[in-house]
């Protein structure tokens, strides 16, 4: 199964009552292992989750810190790219090389990569003299 087969199986299952916005994430760890998230609303907006963060949170649940490979879905008219703080949590755990697909259920695609998202990144590297 590839990531954004995963993404695409997983986003029905996002909680998205007020925006009807569904998304679906999924990366693929070092081990292999693909894990998933949705998106999850809140009444008290904005104290939902990303779809990223959840297959990010999953996956650190199960042992792994390291993805080389993420895909999210939405329905919408272009390829939806993650968040800022989706970014910075994506460039966490993944090298500025690691693919990102990003698709509509339409079946539009954009190839890109976590260092085309977040160019410039906050990393590891600058707390050195911490």
């Amino acid at each position: 199964m590839t990531v954004l087969d995963a993404a695409r199986a997983v986003r029905e299952n996002a909680y998205a009552p007020y925006s009807k916005f569904k998304v679906g994430a999924a990366v693929r760890g070092a081990s292999g292992t693909i894990y998933c998230g949705v998106n999850v609303e809140n009444v008290a907006y904005p104290e939902g989750t990303c779809a990223e963060a959840g297959a990010l949170a999953a996956m650190v649940a199960a042992g792994e810190t390291r993805i080389v490979e993420v895909a999210v879905i939405a329905d919408s008219p272009a390829p939806v790219p993650p968040c800022g703080g989706c970014r910075q949590k994506l460039a966490e755990f993944g090298g500025a090389d690691v693919p990102v697909v990003l698709a509509t259920t339409a079946g539009a695609e954009r190839h890109t990569t976590v260092g085309d998202l977040l160019p410039g990144r906050f990393d590891a590297s600058h707390m050195d003299n911490a």
